[in-house]
């Protein structure tokens, strides 16, 4: 099994902990969190854009001039999408963009992204990230003391305090284990963790 170093608010080792084989030590396929991540994107897509038709747009049915005799097209109705004006062909609709994969599939792309963080020793474990108050300036002093960039924190339970101190912080994003992503794992440099939530995310594997 890996083993990470598990360091405190000051900087200082203080122990370490096993990581699970199975869960971040596992071959990585970039084609597997490819599909993945479009997926996720996909889904995202908001699918609004739509255009009116010839049936939508208000104006005459009236034929412009008659068919023959004056040297001009052969004009219909002012709403032709020929004409300034008129509906447009074969233009976007509202609609969904979204598709699934396989549940394994998604599964997998997680592992294979928790592993390609670990292999790179872009993973850290904290021992406590909990916070007296809400204050900017504390959680600010910890990301510096432990010399992270653009951080994805996962935290095993609710924490309000470091929820509010993060959220004005440019690449910091905090996250609950059970919304962990593989477009957020892989969006983010560093993978901050601690201990409950390494067992959450172990356990979220575990069946």
């Amino acid at each position: 099994m890996a083993v990470v170093d598990v360091w405190n608010k000051e900087g200082e080792k203080v122990s370490q902990l096993e990581l699970s084989d199975s869960v971040f030590n596992v071959e990585v396929k970039p084609a597997v969190l490819h599909e993945v991540v479009k997926m996720q994107l996909a889904k995202r897509r908001a699918g609004t854009a739509c255009v009116k038709n010839r049936s939508d747009i208000k104006g005459s049915t009236r034929k412009l001039f008659r068919q023959k005799g004056t040297g001009r097209a052969r004009r219909g109705d002012i709403k032709s999408p020929l004409l300034r004006g008129g509906g447009v062909v074969f233009g976007p609709h509202p609609r969904s963009y979204a598709y699934s994969l396989p549940k394994k599939v998604r599964q997998l792309a997680l592992k294979m992204a928790l592993s390609s963080k670990l292999k790179n020793e872009n993973i850290k474990v904290l021992e406590d990230l909990s916070l007296d108050g809400i204050k900017t300036k504390n959680f600010v002093g910890i990301m510096q003391v432990l010399n992270t960039r653009k951080t994805l924190i996962v935290i095993g339970e609710e924490n309000r305090n470091l929820e509010l101190s993060a959220r004005n912080i440019p690449g910091v994003k905090v996250l609950k284990a059970e919304g962990l992503n593989v477009y957020d794992i892989l969006r983010y440099d560093d993978l901050l963790l601690v201990p409950s939530s390494v067992q959450s995310i172990e356990g979220r594997f575990a069946s």
